[in-house]
């Protein structure tokens, strides 16, 4: 009997040293190892280690029992069962496919066995006995060699596992796709307290003709064209937003009064913007609110912008349901190809008297008097932002297509990105350096998507290009709609910290460690507020 397990024991090492540690590498499949040369023999040759394993028990007895340490342990019991519930599941699969259902069934049974001692014996706080674990090992056992006997041998055991972790993969990759799709939809949804926002608000706009009126006035007002002032833009359809960037840039500024902010928004939402910012007090600041629809200079004949937003096959692509499960849903998402999120580029055309301006993001939070960086030596650069290549992936080659030589031969791949959402731009600079017509040249190139594949950035980045003026890190804090990990020391020494990526503070799914950075900022004793957050 020796001689024949020793026999058997000679084969099944070489077939494991071929198989296993090329193809898997897994800790499953060193379970399964061990296993193999610790219970591939009859029964007599079990009790050995299940005798050796009692005198450790004593020895552990009214010491604090530890099950991680316990299960890890090679000679203990519940390492064994563990191991043969490894490879017992496997063969579970593979009965299965040979449509042995009986022998899956029994070892299913078994399973549950296993799992039901270990999990007591996790509950209790004491180690499995010899009492408890040799009948249940000793039956898996044989059903184990049973299995064996069935022709269910390594090399068919390791294929089939094989392509079940394949299978796993794929099942996997899917899901990760759906879960995906399912952030940006929570993303994107519009809350209903704030769809209820906009929708009282814009009533009080149409029913009242006093705030119509002393819109109409305040639009004319010299403060607006005034560049002794400190001026800043927001381009948004997010009512409260747009207010918490607001609220928290005029709380934290020296000066108030001299800060004038001009937001544009779309059709749907103007009304509500206006209504809301011509009936808050926001200590003397002037504000003022455009309708993007009024521009009539931005038109497809001017804007490839608006050009592709008419092309059939570009709305297919960006505004169609993900069918392909292979392109990233990120990369179709219509966001980027909103003229609102475009309309960065166009700020001299908007602001033609101004010559510096901050372009702020809706979803950030001013914690720093920011007037500051109006006096900032740009060195003859346009744009002034905080680079992100300390972090390893934000440089060019990850944004752009360095396979296409129009990219390549222009462009640095190592070249440090920068950040959107907390500029100062030198408008004087950006019309001489003609950064408007750079992006345009660049969003026709990219009519295909061949240059890149989504966002505002990376035209950005070529239309910028050697323009940009490194920034203090401090200026400008990113990451708090993803990263859940951000150093408590560098949120509070930001001036402004971003909430980019799909968990935004106004949403169910925002991280709450940060959540109340931006909800010290809103208006909550507005009536509104409360109605639509309560009901």
């Amino acid at each position: 009997m020796r001689r024949r397990a020793a026999e058997f024991r000679r084969p099944v090492r070489r077939r494991f040293s071929q198989w296993i540690w090329p193809l898997l590498g897994m800790f499953l499949i060193a379970g399964f190892v061990l296993f193999v040369f610790h219970h591939n023999q009859q029964e007599d040759h079990v009790q050995r280690p299940l005798v050796e394993t009692n005198s450790r028990i004593k020895s552990v007895k009214g010491d604090k029992f530890n099950f991680t340490k316990e299960i890890l342990s090679v000679s203990s019991f519940s390492r064994q069962l563990a191991e043969q519930m490894v490879l017992a599941k496997a063969y579970v699969v593979i009965a299965k496919e040979h449509n042995n259902l009986h022998l899956a069934w029994e070892l299913s049974k078994k399973i549950r066995k296993c799992q039901l001692l270990l999990s007591k014996t996790a509950m209790r706080g004491e180690p499995l006995t010899a009492e408890e674990a040799v009948p249940i090992i000793s039956s898996l056992s044989y059903l184990i060699f049973k299995a064996q006997d069935a022709h269910y041998d390594v090399a068919t055991t390791i294929m089939t596992m094989k392509s079940h972790i394949q299978a796993l993969e794929e099942r996997a990759n899917a899901a990760t796709v759906q879960s995906t799709i399912f952030g940006h939809m929570a993303a994107e949804a519009v809350p209903k307290n704030l769809h209820c926002m906009k929708m009282k608000l814009t009533t009080d706009w149409i029913k009242n003709v006093y705030l119509q009126d002393l819109a109409e006035e305040k639009q004319n007002s010299p403060r607006l064209v005034d560049n002794n002032l400190y001026h800043f833009c927001i381009f948004s359809d997010n009512v409260l937003s747009t207010s918490v960037v607001v609220n928290s840039t005029i709380s934290n500024a020296d000066h108030p009064k001299q800060i004038v902010f001009h937001i544009v928004t779309n059709g749907i939402s103007f009304g509500a913007m206006q209504a809301w910012f011509l009936s808050n007090d926001f200590k003397g600041s002037t504000i003022e609110v455009q309708n993007i629809e009024n521009f009539s200079w931005l038109n497809a004949s001017y804007a490839p912008i608006v050009k592709q937003l008419l092309d059939e096959d570009i709305r297919a692509y960006y505004f169609g349901s993900y069918q392909d499960l292979k392109v990233i849903p990120k990369l179709r998402n219509p966001k980027y190809l909103s003229l609102l999120s475009h309309l960065r580029f166009y700020i001299p055309e908007i602001y033609p008297h101004l010559e510096k301006i901050v372009f702020l993001d809706d979803d950030v939070v001013v914690q720093k008097d920011l007037t500051q960086l109006f006096s900032l030596d740009l060195h003859g650069n346009v744009n002034g932002a905080v680079e992100t290549c300390l972090e390893a992936f934000h440089r060019y080659y990850k944004y752009l297509n360095f396979s296409n030589p129009i990219i390549s031969s222009k462009f640095d791949p190592q070249a440090c990105g920068w950040a959107f959402g907390m500029n100062i731009f030198d408008l004087i600079a950006w019309r001489k350096a003609n950064v408007t017509a750079r992006y345009h040249h660049w969003q026709e190139q990219n009519a295909e998507r061949t240059l890149w594949k989504l966002g505002t950035l990376p035209p950005a980045l070529l239309a910028f290009y050697g323009l940009t003026e490194p920034l203090d890190r401090r200026w400008h804090v990113l990451g708090l709609g993803f990263d859940m990990n951000i150093d408590n020391r560098l949120i509070e020494s930001a001036a402004v910290i971003h909430f980019n990526g799909n968990m935004k503070p106004w949403l169910k799914i925002a991280i709450g460690r940060y959540k109340l950075l931006w909800e010290r900022y809103t208006n909550q004793s507005h009536p509104y507020y409360q109605d639509c957050t309560t009901s």
